[in-house]
């Protein structure tokens, strides 16, 4: 399996580096820079680097009202079949538990087949579908 660096996108530069992956994983939810900034003041956000080159990135939402936290690890097309979804998804994994949260939860469009076998191997249950701004997405739960 791969080694990977993670860091928190801290400047400008790297903050637009997490958004080009987010908007090319999922582009019916685009992402401002603007945007991203304000997401770094309330999740954790990393990227993931195979040497120099970012093949991924990550959010951890910290526990809501109900106790729940999100997860979610995104890996680009070009880099999947390598294990970096699962580093990614770990060290994510990890991060969310160290805020004892009651539940640990992930969300995946739809149509991200791939996505949605991975949420399964690694343990995650469908809780719901829903749609948003016309995409569909699925709600999962860690077992």
């Amino acid at each position: 399996m791969a080694d990977l660096r993670f860091a928190a996108p801290v400047d400008d530069t790297t903050l637009d580096l997490w958004r080009s992956i987010h908007n090319t994983i999922l582009p019916p939810f685009p992402l401002s820079l603007s945007d991203v900034r304000e997401r770094a003041g309330r999740h954790v956000l990393e990227i993931a680097y195979d040497g120099e080159v970012a093949v991924g990135n990550s959010t951890v939402r910290p526990p809501d009202a109900d106790g729940v936290s999100v997860v979610i690890a995104r890996v680009l097309p070009e880099h999947r079949g390598h294990g970096f979804g699962t580093l990614i998804h770990a060290r994510a994994l990890a991060a969310a538990r160290s805020l004892g949260p009651a539940a640990i939860e992930t969300v995946v469009l739809l149509t991200n087949a791939d996505g949605l076998r991975f949420a399964s191997r690694h343990g995650y249950d469908e809780v719901e579908r829903y749609t948003v701004h016309g995409a569909q997405e699925v709600r999962l739960r860690l077992r």
